[in-house]
């Protein structure tokens, strides 16, 4: 990672804290649920804006992220401190999701700006860095938890000031692409490409689940240290912590095996880990404190891990005249999808209990299969064909003829076997590439 990257993913760690900051302050499920579909219908609002408004395009990134933040921090102030008044509270969080669009997004694409070449492990260490940005005003209230509630919102917001700060002191790269607001008719015409239109429905699949479990976080883990010598508010804030905050570790651990494995299997792998932990967890009412928290926590992990991927896909999927438009419209739905579970399952808490777990099974279920023929194609056809580089090279240096070879055979072979006349032709120049390095160590 280069120092601007990795200064950015700071900046997103600091700023994204306002996220859930609200979350802290306690109520009912259903006073969570309002107040983070609040942040939601905000965010899709400020992507909507930012995108078909062509706003990133026309002012300079680290100004709008530097703002966005700034504004983010003021709102939250201002709700820590505002009235009673459900209906201002509601308005403030939407006003925070509104510039937490300013924020991330945009602090991904300047990332990806800094460093080309590393899109994908640049994502997945945003990614992460979102995820333990929400998580850490819990963290907060874990270290404080006697302190007034409004004690981690102040805290949110002055990260968020540090963080803005922070952007505008790097700026912004030396060449940073421009592109004309997007319009609605882009994703429909991404839509109709088979693998494009697979990877936006395990993405709104897999935020089905997301943030509706991330809002029930709190709820889960209260139920579980419920009659316990652990049953603390201190050490639920801990726990319910951790269990989010490990989604950073998912993040980053997929994203580096994501080259060998691909990222429809990294992404697969993660919903069927998360489907199972949907699946089992209500099921574990009489197991030991530290089974359900360590399903907790596998879940957290599992839960996030693959949404890195879905941004890979999507982009990998996607023409690249429609990238821009395709994708802000493909966050919104999906974020519009998480207002949904959020609401029905902070309202079907206190019938359910655990089992209102099973109301985010669909998500994982309905992205593997959404991902299913995706998810067993041959490594070929998931990963970009190989040219030889200068590693390639030097390994021919060393007299591995044989081995090159062989790849070269097996290359041709499924080469023969398959159907898709792209994929083939594809595969044919790659057994070509291994075929030149075997002749190269030859010569040795």
């Amino acid at each position: 990672m280069t120092p601007q990257t990795t200064l950015i993913a700071l900046a997103q760690l600091l700023a994204t804290s306002l996220w859930f900051s609200a979350n802290v302050a306690g109520g009912t499920a259903e006073y969570l649920g309002a107040m983070t579909m609040a942040v939601q219908g905000g965010f899709i609002t400020g992507t909507l804006l930012f995108s078909f408004g062509g706003l990133a395009d026309r002012f300079r990134p680290s100004k709008v992220f530097a703002l966005s933040a700034t504004l983010g921090a003021l709102f939250n102030l201002a709700f820590a401190y505002s009235t009673d008044s459900l209906f201002v509270q509601l308005v403030l969080r939407v006003l925070v999701g509104v510039s937490l669009a300013g924020v991330y997004p945009i602090g991904m694409k300047m990332a990806v700006a800094w460093a080309p070449g590393k899109a994908g492990q640049t994502l997945g260490l945003l990614v992460g860095m979102l995820t333990l940005g929400t998580a850490l005003p819990m963290g907060v209230r874990a270290l404080g938890s006697h302190a007034a509630w409004q004690t981690p919102m102040l805290v949110s917001s002055v990260l968020a000031f540090i963080a803005a700060a922070l952007i505008l002191k790097l700026g912004d790269p030396a060449a940073m692409s421009k592109g004309a607001p997007a319009h609605a008719g882009s994703f429909f015409l991404a839509f109709k490409l088979p693998k494009f239109r697979a990877t936006a429905f395990a993405y709104f699949g897999h935020m089905w689940e997301l943030y509706a479990f991330w809002t029930i976080v709190p709820l889960l883990v209260a139920s579980a240290i419920l009659g316990t010598p652990f049953d603390d508010p201190q050490i639920g804030w801990a726990i319910s912590f951790a269990v989010i905050a490990v989604g950073c570790i998912g993040c980053i651990w997929g994203g580096g095996i994501t080259r060998r494995l691909g990222s429809e299997r990294v992404a697969g792998a993660s919903l069927a880990i998360s489907g199972l932990m949907c699946l089992i967890y209500p099921l574990l009412p009489s197991a030991p404190l530290p089974v359900r928290i360590l399903v907790l926590l596998i879940w957290g992990g599992a839960v996030i891990a693959d949404s890195p991927q879905f941004s890979a896909l999507a982009a990998r999927h996607c023409p690249p005249a429609l990238i821009g438009s395709s994708l802000a419209l493909q966050t919104s739905i999906g974020f519009a999808v998480t207002i949904v579970s959020i609401l029905i399952a902070t309202k079907a808490h206190a019938a359910l209990g655990d089992k209102v777990a099973w109301i985010l099974l669909p998500g994982p279920v309905l992205g593997l299969i959404a991902l299913r023929k995706m998810w067993f194609t041959p490594f070929e056809e998931i990963l970009p064909p190989l040219s030889p580089t200068q590693a390639a090279l030097d390994e021919a240096k060393k007299g591995r003829v044989e081995w090159y070879r062989r790849r070269a055979e097996e290359t041709f072979e499924r080469a023969a076997r398959t159907q898709d006349a792209e994929t083939r032709a594809g595969l044919i120049r790659v057994a070509e590439d291994w075929k030149r390095l075997a002749e190269a160590a030859s010569k040795e």
